[in-house]
């Protein structure tokens, strides 16, 4: 089912098959599917697998990303694993917990000062420079959709004879949520589904090309301006597969939704209270159930582990400190 040689090498560490989890959460029962208790800790790892299988089987002896974190961290780790050289290219506000994952694999890590964007400028600038250098793009590949498709598979075996109606994942450059898509519809034209699941993608406030996009019923990503956000993986004011992102949200019809910081912090919380912790990127789908109809099976994928979150002193203190007696 998946794009690699019959005589691959395949490049594992156990992901997939991460749990399903049913709660009721804000006024709702919803499905969690638990993407963050993957090999690195994100959804990642399922694209990156199928990626480095490839790499190997193209013998790349150096593999290069740039990332907000997670992707990279991802690919860090798969290399070392496969026995590949990797050098990983993060915004300099990426997290430290991150950054610090991406140096802990052995990878160089080269951290950038200014948007994402630089990061993306700075790698390219490397590949001119540095003979057998490859590109190993989570976001441009055709083999990461590859690996995050599997996730429709796994959902078809964990919930049948029910079919999820309603599929929500933040949305960055969209590889999860384009590769659930994909998925989707390769079960539904096996006849194993009934028909798709309305694909629900969640952005931050203030950095919202695809829900802008929805509002004004464009088939590409709106143009604007963008700004600081808590959920810093999702904040891609350009993402590469925008139209390819609106054509499953129209082709399903879903719809695409936004959250302020204060909706994101607050989801986080209520999460950590039902069990599940995972970062402000990833807690953007919690804020959405809050001020989103859906009706039906209802799966939401939890895509990054709180664990990589930057706490301040005051919020450790608080949080660790006992009570004065």
């Amino acid at each position: 089912m998946l794009a690699v040689g019959q005589d691959a090498r395949i490049i594992t560490m156990g992901e997939g098959m991460t749990p399903l989890v049913e709660h009721v959460f804000a006024g709702r029962n919803v499905y969690f599917k638990l993407e963050y208790v993957s090999p690195t800790g994100s959804f990642k790892d399922r694209g990156t697998t199928v990626l480095v299988t490839k790499l190997c089987e193209w013998a790349v002896a150096h593999a290069a990303d740039d990332s907000s974190g997670n992707a990279g961290a991802s690919l860090a780790a798969y290399c070392a694993h496969a026995g590949i050289h990797a050098s990983i290219f993060v915004p300099a506000h990426a997290s430290r917990q991150k950054q610090f994952q991406i140096r802990i694999f052995d990878a160089d890590l080269t951290s950038v000062k200014g948007p994402r964007e630089r990061s993306t400028e700075k790698l390219i600038a490397e590949l001119k420079k540095e003979d057998g250098l490859v590109y190993a793009s989570h976001a441009w590949s055709p083999f990461t959709q590859e690996g995050t498709k599997t996730i429709a598979y796994e959902l078809w075996e964990q919930l049948r004879p029910r079919e999820p109606d309603c599929f929500v994942s933040p949305i960055g450059q969209g590889s999860l949520f384009l590769g659930a898509y994909r998925g989707f519809k390769v079960l539904r034209d096996a006849g194993l589904i009934s028909k798709l699941p309305r694909m629900i993608g969640v952005q931050a406030n203030a950095c919202a090309p695809i829900v802008e996009a929805v509002a004004q019923g464009l088939k590409h990503p709106a143009s604007i301006t963008s700004t600081h956000s808590i959920a810093d993986g999702i904040a891609l004011p350009h993402p590469i597969h925008g139209r390819a992102i609106l054509k499953a949200i129209n082709d399903t019809n879903g719809t695409a939704v936004a959250v302020s910081d204060d909706e994101i912090r607050a989801a986080q919380n209520e999460l950590a209270k039902i069990g599940l912790y995972v970062e402000p990127t990833s807690a953007v789908v919690g804020a959405a159930l809050a001020k989103t109809k859906l009706d039906g099976v209802v799966v939401v994928a939890l895509t990054g582990t709180g664990l990589k979150t930057p706490i301040s002193e005051d919020e450790h203190k608080s949080m660790c400190d006992p009570s004065p007696q």
